[in-house]
């Protein structure tokens, strides 16, 4: 079953965010200390993916247009506007200070832009292989149960975005790899990471509370860095 390793990863955020929902006792300085912890982790991971690329002239193209295009189209609005709609629909009547919104944001950036969605997504359509996307599951479902705790229960929905990203890679992954080179494909992926892992360098700094890093705007990026490498390679 192609799909198996998405579906697994989408319902290991949704158990892991019901969770870390259920989680009580945690005082303001608490979570404040807990998120800080995690976005030092966070920007640990994106260094480690940042510098696996090997073209930083490509990732900064991409990353600089990518922010264009972003801030044109407003995808951080958009996205924030899906987000304050699920907090209107889910907000408990009363509650003060909501952080649904904030949740599912952090919580969909974080899951959809590392390497291990894209590799583990190709591995699921092309070699029937889930092990990577399991082994994503895991670490998302972790990770879904510290953001829950501290963020709510919005981080539940980024399984939404997760599964329909990662299932639209695996479902065209048997058309990928036939029209792209291994070899070519790898240098993809590498430049991918390294957009990727500064754009997880953002969300960690968003999360130490740093001034505002509109992430979401840099996401065409992605797109942008495959269409530069396959260019690189066509032409030079």
């Amino acid at each position: 079953m192609i799909l198996f390793g998405t579906i697994v990863n989408g319902l290991a955020i949704i158990a892991g965010a019901l969770i870390g929902s259920k989680v009580t006792g945690f005082s303001t300085g608490m979570q404040e200390t807990v998120m800080k912890a995690v976005a030092l982790a966070v920007l640990i991971l994106g260094i480690t993916m940042a510098i696996e690329g090997n073209e930083f002239l490509l990732v900064i193209l991409s990353l600089a247009l990518g922010a264009v295009l972003g801030e044109r189209w407003n995808l951080e609005g958009k996205l924030n506007g899906f987000g304050y709609w699920l907090e209107k629909k889910f907000k408990k009547e009363g509650e003060e200070g909501s952080t649904i919104a904030e949740g599912f944001i952090t919580a969909t950036l974080l899951f959809v832009v590392g390497a291990m969605a894209i590799i583990g997504a190709l591995d699921s359509g092309f070699r029937q292989d889930h092990s990577v996307l399991l082994t994503k599951a895991v670490l998302d479902g972790t990770a879904s149960v510290i953001f829950a705790a501290t963020l709510g229960i919005g981080v539940m929905f980024s399984a939404v975005p997760v599964v329909l990203y990662q299932g639209s890679i695996a479902l065209a992954a048997v058309w990928i790899v036939r029209f792209i080179p291994e070899e070519l494909l790898d240098l993809v992926i590498s430049e991918i990471t390294a957009v990727g892992g500064i754009m997880i360098i953002g969300i960690g700094l968003n999360l130490l509370g740093v001034p505002k890093i509109r992430i979401a705007n840099l996401l065409p990026a992605i797109l942008l860095v495959v269409l530069f490498v396959f260019l690189q390679h066509r032409f030079f």
